[in-house]
């Protein structure tokens, strides 16, 4: 019985884990789909997001404000970076993409590091802090809302891509750029929309961690690439699977952190992303032919 109480509260942690990750790779996703480009500074909206937050707690703000006015914000500087950085460079190889947004995160980490320094903070939890007993278990309320707000961010992606105008156009950009164009739907407009869209999601993740793990101007670098990883799972361009692989990903650290060493759940993630890179280049849910499922 107590092993499995351990296995309970192991997997409720990588849960809550995971559903952040998702967050962050549906972000990752939508970027790549309609831009093209891998955006590795993914990471740095969940940081700004956190730390905007915490900043605007500070002074006095209730949370709830401070968490729309944080996520208002990073999508401001979502904007901005997509015309910036990857809208002049739009017609740039990939690589120097890649490269572009590398340097874009290292900035953002710079900015974070000259405002709020290296101490790491946090942020009070939404709901309190009463625990929630299953079994001998123990849920957190912040862990249900990390999970409920990831679940609700996903619902509320598969109705705007599948049932509104702006998204079935945005989708129509993904399929056939060119042909996009001639029915008047502008890609660069998508892809600032995309941009932006991704970065509020990339905030709303950092201020749901920010009360679990605490806050700082490096929180963005972990989180991204473990997002990534996520993405890579779902073939870059599959959301349902790309949260299923989030999911993996959080509870795979998570046992691997509580059964065997804390130290090694990084190098679990990355194993996971160099097998499926090798063996699955497409996706674990991904056709031969590398289409959707």
């Amino acid at each position: 019985m107590e092993l499995f109480n351990q296995l309970l509260q192991l997997m409720i942690t990588g849960i809550t884990v995971g559903s952040i990750y998702a967050l962050i790779a549906i972000g990752f996703i939508i970027t790549y789909n309609i831009t093209g480009v891998l955006n590795f500074a993914q990471g740095e909206f969940a940081m700004f997001g956190a730390l905007i937050c915490i900043s605007l707690v500070g002074v006095g703000l209730p949370l709830w404000i401070s968490a729309i006015l944080s996520i208002v914000l990073v999508t401001i500087i979502g904007m901005g970076f997509e015309r910036l950085t990857i809208y002049p460079a739009r017609h740039s190889s990939i690589p120097t993409m890649i490269i572009i947004t590398i340097g874009a995160s290292i900035t953002f980490r710079g900015i974070g590091l000259i405002i709020w320094g290296t101490q790491p903070t946090s942020l009070k939890p939404f709901s309190g802090d009463t625990p929630i007993h299953l079994w001998h278990a123990v849920i957190l309320p912040q862990n249900i809302w990390a999970i409920g707000l990831s679940v609700f961010c996903f619902i509320a992606m598969y109705l705007f891509f599948n049932k509104t105008y702006v998204g079935k156009a945005v989708t129509a950009c993904v399929i056939n750029r060119s042909a996009a164009r001639l029915m008047g739907i502008k890609p660069e407009t998508m892809s600032l929309a995309a941009v932006s869209v991704s970065a509020a999601l990339g905030a709303l993740a950092g201020i749901i961690i920010a009360p679990i793990a605490g806050a700082s101007y490096s929180m963005g670098l972990m989180l991204g690439m473990k997002a990534f990883v996520a993405a890579v799972i779902g073939g870059l361009t599959n959301a349902p699977a790309a949260v299923l692989g989030a999911f993996i990903i959080g509870i795979l650290e998570s046992f691997t952190a509580g059964l065997w060493s804390s130290g090694l759940q990084d190098a679990v993630s990355f194993a996971v992303l160099l097998i499926v890179l090798f063996f699955l280049p497409n996706g674990i849910f991904a056709k031969s032919s590398g289409n959707r499922v």
